[in-house]
């Protein structure tokens, strides 16, 4: 426990250009260490992933080329 700090759970940010498989398997992880840790979210997805991080149990999403288009 860190005080004055609560920790509610994990972001990730996947390599660029991995398949759709390999997105799918490190989200899994990434989401099976936030449950290990009792931490409700699970910040892991972006424009080009999201649908894979749905499927592992994302609780948030960063959809800003989605949204806004390419910088």
């Amino acid at each position: 426990k860190i005080k004055n700090i609560l920790i509610t759970g994990l972001m990730t940010i996947n390599p660029k250009d991995l398949s759709s498989k390999e997105n799918l398997k490190l989200f899994i992880k990434c989401r099976q260490i936030a449950d290990e840790l009792t931490l409700p979210d699970c910040s892991m997805g972006m424009s080009n992933d999201w649908n894979e991080a749905i499927e592992a149990g994302s609780t948030w999403l960063r959809l800003g080329s989605l949204i806004f288009g390419k910088r």
